[in-house]
């Protein structure tokens, strides 16, 4: 394939997915990984699209542009299902977690275990926990606005988060960045996650590798706030781990089905 088709099948992608992966584009389009990273710094010159983390992202992905729940469900379930197993590693027995919005923080539902209190402005999360909570488990759920990531924003969310004190924080992000911190298009879900950053221990943020470099509208919270990210890929930037730990799945070794990812 000449490297006209390539960069046109790559825009072609991306017009209708916000980011994609360079190994998805290898796959797909037959070459080499090498192949496609020369392809990503040639079209993030001519100001195609942006490059990030391991693949590239849609230049009209705007800062302010906030794809609601359903639309991110579907992005990279693996990774984002080895993240939250990696990330329910870090729960004890007793604690009060919150759980902030997002779809990545929706499927650590499946891998929580009581006795806990979960404090969540999460629709979804709550709807989950309500039909199939495991014994022992509380399940608190903030008032608040819907927004369109199926979360409880605003003034009352924000009230009622404020009047909790928690071991632990999950927080899904729109955005990571060393600079900017982590983000968010929306700015009443900056107001109410800046809210759960304040009343934790530990705040943990669970982002697969297409959200490093990314920067949105509003911030919520700086990066030297963060005690772990939990991602797919760490990025190979020496300032997030001056200022944080990162935490990767393990990798799997075996083709054991009883093993863990």
């Amino acid at each position: 394939m000449l490297a006209a088709d390539r960069h046109a099948a790559i825009l072609a992608k991306l017009g209708v997915q916000r980011t994609v992966r360079v190994s998805e584009l290898a796959e797909a389009l037959g070459v080499s990984d090498m192949t496609i990273r020369r392809d990503i710094d040639v079209l993030d010159a001519a100001g195609a699209l942006r490059k990030v983390h391991g693949g590239a992202a849609s230049r009209t992905a705007l800062s302010a542009l906030e794809p609601g729940f359903g639309a991110n469900a579907d992005q990279r379930p693996e990774a984002k299902e080895s993240i939250a197993a990696a990330a329910a590693a870090l729960i004890q027995p007793g604690m009060t977690v919150a759980l902030t919005g997002g779809t990545t923080t929706y499927r650590l539902v499946d891998h929580l275990s009581g006795p806990l209190t979960i404090l969540t402005n999460s629709l979804p999360a709550a709807e989950k926990l309500h039909r199939s909570a495991p014994p022992g488990v509380t399940v608190l759920l903030t008032g608040g606005e819907r927004s369109p990531s199926e979360a409880l924003v605003g003034p009352i969310a924000a009230s009622t988060v404020r009047s909790f004190n928690v071991d632990l924080c999950f927080m899904g992000a729109h955005g990571v960045d060393a600079q900017a911190g982590i983000t968010t298009p929306n700015l009443a879900e900056a107001d109410t996650n800046r809210a759960f950053a304040e009343q934790c221990g530990r705040l943990v943020v669970l982002a697969d590798s297409t959200k490093f470099g990314t920067v949105s509208l509003a911030r919520i919270a700086g990066i030297e706030r963060v005690h772990c990210i939990v991602t797919d890929s760490p990025p190979d930037d020496p300032r997030y781990a001056r200022t944080t730990s990162i935490l990767t799945p393990p990798t799997r070794t075996s083709s054991n089905p009883q093993d863990t990812p």
